[in-house]
């Protein structure tokens, strides 16, 4: 082996989590620290032991206390010049997308197809895409997620402290957020209320998928009927009580009605027959969260439909008035 691939073949490292960090997850820690590496190696690593905290194996949920050393092992992580840079429609679709912004939090109208970070074939996420634009913000952490489909509201922490607040504010569900979904047939007005347990599974492949079962963690939904496209479909406003993956979409396919342009919860059926008429996207959107920030006033925030769902919801609409 030559001298250069000795120097850069990476070596077990032991870091000394500091006081601002504690609280933080080891899994998001990792994100950080392994920066490049894709998310399925980070938590293989994690379950066969490789990552120490104080010498002991733990889970992705364990909290970090200031003081504790973590043992990273040698995982390669991706080259300063691989990393890919943001394309200009991109960038300034995420510059015309904030919302709302401070010192502390920015909350972004995230694009539909567009995932919240890279891994597992994606280069550039929407973490990765705003550290390269803001490079120099010294700290950009997602608060929390939206399946890569999904479009709207999403935090994006710019100081520690703000993102154990709001995390602690989503643990005693303090923060409400409202999704907007376009649905298969007609929503019954009877059904305000989806109380079924979820439980999550991973493939073989790595892909996550969940179901309704009995040994699933409560999973809550409120849904109120927002406007009917005759028989065809209805557009609903989705309320999640508990903040399980995938919750929206899996309660509302266990009732028979799943999202329109739901590839893994729908049925290959529905789909096909909305794409006939121009319906390709996950028609889920995450259009409104409130919550009350550390200095006691109110946040509320409301992300408007990307041209595409409002191009939907057009044709849908003058369809029914036709009818």
């Amino acid at each position: 082996m030559t001298e250069s691939h000795e120097k850069n073949r990476p070596t077990v490292r032991f870091v000394v989590i500091e006081p601002d960090r504690e609280g933080q997850r080891i899994d998001n820690f990792l994100r950080t620290e392994l920066k490049g590496v894709p998310k399925t190696l980070l938590y293989r690593v994690l379950r066969k032991g490789e990552i120490r905290v104080n010498k002991k194996r733990v889970k992705a949920d364990y909290k970090l206390c200031a003081g504790d050393e973590v043992r990273i092992p040698p995982v390669r992580v991706a080259e300063q010049g691989e990393s890919i840079p943001v394309g200009v429609s991109l960038s300034n679709h995420l510059a015309d997308a904030v919302l709302y912004e401070t010192d502390a939090l920015i909350v972004i109208n995230k694009p539909s197809g567009l995932a919240v970070h890279g891994g597992s074939g994606i280069n550039n996420g929407l973490i990765e895409a705003l550290r390269q634009l803001r490079p120099e913000a010294r700290f950009l952490e997602l608060v929390h997620r939206l399946d890569r489909d999904t479009s709207g509201c999403i935090m994006v922490a710019k100081k520690r402290s703000m993102l154990r607040y709001l995390h602690e504010a989503l643990r005693e569900k303090r923060v409400r957020k409202i999704y907007h979904a376009l649905v298969c047939g007609r929503w019954p007005n009877r059904k305000q209320r989806v109380n079924a347990p979820l439980l999550r599974d991973e493939l073989k492949s790595g892909e996550r998928m969940v179901r309704v079962d009995a040994n699933g963690k409560e999973s809550i939904t409120d849904f109120r009927v927002l406007r009917r496209f005759n028989d065809f479909c209805t557009l609903v406003e989705a309320s999640p009580l508990t903040g399980r993956t995938h919750q929206i979409r899996v309660h509302s396919q266990f009732i028979g009605h799943p999202i329109v342009g739901d590839v893994k919860y729908g049925t290959d059926a529905d789909n096909a027959r909305m794409k006939s008429k121009g319906l390709r996207r996950l028609m889920l959107h995450a259009a409104e969260l409130s919550l009350t920030l550390p200095d006691g006033t109110t946040l509320n925030v409301k992300a408007d439909y990307d041209s595409e769902m409002q191009t939907a919801l057009q044709v849908l609409a003058l369809e029914s008035v036709d009818s």
